[in-house]
């Protein structure tokens, strides 16, 4: 789908990236090869290769500042991690994919009801009579369309460990924030409209976009959600900026502050909004120390939220009830939505360990029509379904390791020896993780804020061991240098029997 422009947009950002890595510092400029095609690259618009993953607003981009990175910048990217955990998570999540592809090779039939020897076919029929098998060389392509997923995280985790390069993504951050209120709040007034006029055609169900009397802005992204989410992220990181600027900006830096408060307001989602009323007040009021604890406490129920959901311990009818008193519209989706859930867990019971691949096999559809009875919105019951239960662990792992390692190498370490960046970012990125529960929101972005704070945490472990070590050499060489100084106890003149020995 896509206009010409939709095509020389995804053709022409190599030389974006080519030109920012020449004029900006390395770092900045791998954050917003990133960042700036997520904003502004056409959504859906593929281009087609035979056996690889089609070029897209996620390939084009990590591909090409890798490939800057590696050839032409000539930086060093480590690609293993050193943390023993995240290396086994690593193996699984870019290999799993391959082994639900050999356990997928049937296809699945819908609408074929026989009787007196003829057949007929539903009323979906042929389109969605028939899912495919996986074929056994996809298993290729969904091994390389793993490892360039991860890309961002590889980079991330070389080049924006240390905390000069860390403080790059909240100002990157509030910058892109400002850009795209110019679109944002142009949609509010016109619906859901830029991409239709620049790309050729609306990214998603327009109606969708209707919300509290005004209109959702997509902007250049999936869905309104994910524009509420990504002014979510805006927004926390200039509260960060306004709490740290001096007297001389800090007018500037929270009036700063309030526009994009204003813009994910006119963003028009609940989710967005209640993630910004958790992550607000510990930016401003709160240190990294505590920053830290509260993103471990997100990764953790995020982790834990599929086990607590399939064992029904997740309150899923009081919570509807509660909904219902605020608002019925809102109790009856999310009624819907555990529904859902509930019907796609069987489903994955099925195929437990690799789940069922893709091409919509995760799903669960009517035996004779063929037409699909689930949707699937959470990125957990995405990924569980489509690669198990493996895919699951390796997936929300790797996002969920860093947050823990960052608590624990910091949860001694006083306030001010944290970066206060760290604490911002791990927020971002707890938050992230949550909203995978109810949403898809998983982007590269989130890939590099996980690798970004794993090679700090991995660099921070370092900077332990080396000092730990330095402090046994010096303790070694003080016990050395003592003995050595300990002047030789000489014998008594006065004592007759040690003068007849001598």
């Amino acid at each position: 789908m896509g206009n010409a422009v939709a095509y020389l947009a995804l053709l022409t950002w190599p030389l974006v990236i080519l030109i920012m890595f020449k004029r900006m510092p390395v770092e900045r400029a791998f954050i917003w090869s990133i960042l700036g095609g997520y904003m502004a690259l056409p959504q859906i618009t593929q281009i087609g290769l035979p056996l690889l993953p089609d070029l897209d607003k996620v390939l084009i981009p990590n591909v090409t500042a890798f490939v800057v990175c590696l050839a032409l910048v000539r930086e060093r990217v480590v690609v293993v991690p050193q943390n023993l955990l995240a290396r086994v998570l690593l193996v699984l999540f870019v290999l799993s994919p391959a082994f639900t592809v050999f356990t997928n090779t049937e296809p699945l039939r819908f609408g074929l009801v026989t009787s007196d020897h003829t057949t007929w076919m539903g009323i979906f029929s042929p389109a969605n009579a028939t899912i495919p098998g996986l074929r056994l060389y996809d298993s290729l392509s969904v091994v390389v369309a793993q490892i360039i997923f991860m890309l961002p995280f590889f980079l991330a985790r070389s080049l924006l460990a240390h905390e000069r390069a860390l403080a790059e993504l909240p100002r990157a951050l509030v910058v892109a924030g400002l850009i795209y209120s110019v679109p944002i709040v142009i949609e509010n007034a016109i619906g859901p409209e830029l991409h239709r006029m620049v790309y050729g055609f609306i990214q998603h169900d327009y109606g969708q976009a209707i919300r509290f009397g005004g209109f959702r802005p997509y902007v250049f992204m999936p869905h309104g959600l994910w524009v509420a989410f990504f002014a979510m992220m805006c927004f926390a990181s200039a509260l960060l900026q306004a709490r740290q600027a001096g007297p001389e900006e800090r007018t500037r830096a929270i009036m700063i502050a309030i526009w994009l408060g204003l813009m994910l307001v006119l963003c028009r989602s609940v989710g967005p909004w209640a993630l910004a009323l958790v992550v607000a007040p510990l930016v401003l009021f709160f240190g990294p120390r505590m920053q830290l604890r509260i993103a471990a406490l997100m990764a953790l129920t995020a982790m834990a939220y599929p086990l607590l959901r399939g064992s029904g311990i997740v309150p899923a009818d009081a919570l509807v009830r509660f909904i219902a008193g605020l608002s019925p519209d809102r109790a009856e989706s999310l009624a819907y939505r555990f529904t859902n859930e509930d019907i796609l867990l069987e489903r994955a019971a099925d195929k437990p360990l690799f789940g069922w691949g893709a091409w919509g096999r995760n799903l669960v559809y009517d035996p004779e029509t063929g037409e699909a009875l689930t949707i699937s919105d959470g990125q957990w019951i995405i990924t569980i379904g489509q690669a198990g239960w493996l895919g699951y662990i390796a997936t929300f792992g790797l996002l969920c390791l860093p947050l823990l390692a960052l608590w624990w190498r910091y949860r001694q370490v006083p306030n001010t020896q944290i970066p206060a960046q760290v604490g911002l970012l791990a927020l971002l990125l707890g938050a992230n993780v949550v909203d995978l529960l109810p949403n898809a929101t998983l982007i590269p972005f989130t890939w590099l804020l996980a690798g970004a704070l794993l090679g700090h945490a991995e660099l921070q472990a370092e900077r332990t061991r080396t000092a730990r070590i330095d402090k046994l050499r010096q303790s070694s060489t003080r016990r050395t240098l003592l003995a050595t100084a300990q002047p030789r106890q000489r014998p008594d003149r006065f004592n007759p029997e040690q003068d007849q020995l001598s």
